[in-house]
């Protein structure tokens, strides 16, 4: 069913229940809400896994409320009264004296549904729950420069939280040229506004996810001991507070095993630097392409190197010696204390999905990533780049190319 706002569609979806009643419905969302798989929901509700799926897909993992009548607003009974005052040429002050409510409301009442001589307490009724009607016309449907701005941007998988910081910072002073990054996830996802905007760049974002899906804990695992190496405890201070750039984090991204690559991310500017591995995983195999990346770095800003304890890390003390690079090793199963890095592995999965062979990406396609990711406006950088912040690093007194 469609109803017109203006110039735009709304869409009103009919919800399907699949058969769970109004209980099971709301266990369906409170455990959507915490994170469960389709499969777990199905077996605790002793359904099928796919009717949890479709119940949910239906509205894209965006719950729609209930239309309920605020009781601050008028009533059709209110709106009767108020006709039969108008009938005996009362005053509004004295039929809302009568119904509790502020002589301002009933005028205001009056006068948005044609005055005294043409007030239909029905016809009143019908329209003011057609414009309480949810959801309004979207900014992106009724701006359409700002709509082919955004739709250009998440082309180009920007994150709907870069675009509107990006909007922010580009327009200052505009209006017409801002929106909240939720607004941009809602017309996305929520079935009742896919007329604002191509929902195929769904595909675009970070997930691809047809479907919006609360946020879920990842389950850290443990990796195995590595001889002779440094703890983050001792690595220095100054690391802490990103102040002097040169600091940077790593790890690797898993594809099918045993292909994986090689990622680094310098903590002050949050530039990323990816290594193919084409060889494999194993410490023989990673340290001669890692050494060689890390060389390709100004001296000045190669300072320490913090990694995950990791078994590819075996060959540490070799790499620091041609490098010179300290390398540091986070504590077991705290992937936290490299957390730029961690961050950094999550937006790369929208180029490196689990289930690729990494082998495949030639050190030149994985330089194109990282140029794309390295220039992606950043809100902790005042959505500046990466690139921009590293290039002014390289020229600052602190970190001068040799």
């Amino acid at each position: 069913m469609h109803h017109s706002i203006g110039d735009h569609v709304v869409v009103e979806v009919q919800v399907r229940d699949y058969g769970f009643s109004a209980v099971q419905q709301e266990e369906i969302w409170r455990r959507w809400r915490d994170g469960e798989s389709f499969n777990v929901m199905g077996r605790a509700l002793g359904a099928p896994m796919h009717h949890v799926r479709r119940f949910l897909a239906q509205t894209g993992g965006v719950r729609q409320i209930q239309r309920r009548r605020s009781g601050r607003h008028l009533t059709h009974a209110d709106r009767e009264e108020i006709s039969r005052g108008i009938a005996a040429a009362e005053s509004a002050r004295r039929i809302a004296g009568r119904l509790g409510r502020a002589p301002s409301t009933v005028s205001r009442e009056i006068a948005r549904n044609g005055g005294r001589n043409r007030y239909r307490a029905t016809t009143a009724d019908q329209e003011a729950y057609q414009r309480a009607r949810r959801p309004k016309a979207t900014r992106l449907a009724s701006l359409p420069v700002l709509r082919a701005l955004v739709e250009e941007k998440l082309a180009l998988s920007w994150s709907p939280e870069q675009i509107s910081g990006w909007l922010d910072h580009r327009f200052p002073g505009n209006p017409a040229m801002r929106i909240s990054h939720e607004a941009i996830y809602l017309s996305l996802y929520d079935p009742r506004r896919r007329q604002a905007i191509n929902r195929k760049l769904t595909q675009r974002l970070r997930t691809a996810r047809p479907m919006r899906r609360p946020k879920k804990a990842r389950r850290p695992s443990g990796r195995g001991i590595i001889r002779d190496m440094v703890s983050i405890s001792e690595r220095p201070a100054e690391v802490e507070d990103r102040a002097v750039p040169g600091h940077w984090e790593g790890d690797l991204v898993m594809g099918t095993r045993p292909s994986a690559i090689a990622t680094l991310v310098e903590r002050t500017s949050r530039y990323t630097a990816l290594v193919a591995l084409p060889d494999g995983i194993k410490a023989e195999q990673v340290t001669p392409h890692l050494t060689s990346r890390l060389l390709s770095i100004p001296v000045q800003m190669r300072r320490t190197l913090t990694w995950d304890r990791g078994r590819e890390m075996a060959e540490h003390r070799a790499i620091t010696m041609t490098t010179g690079t300290p390398i540091y090793l986070c504590k077991p199963r705290s992937p936290w204390q490299r957390g730029t890095n961690e961050n950094t592995n999550r937006l790369l999965r929208q180029y490196l999905p689990k289930r690729a062979d990494l082998r495949t990406f030639s050190q030149d396609d994985l330089d194109a990533i990282a140029a794309e990711l390295n220039d992606r406006p950043r809100k902790v950088h005042g959505y500046r780049t990466p690139s921009e912040v590293y290039a002014e690093l390289l020229k600052s007194g602190d970190a001068l190319i040799p």
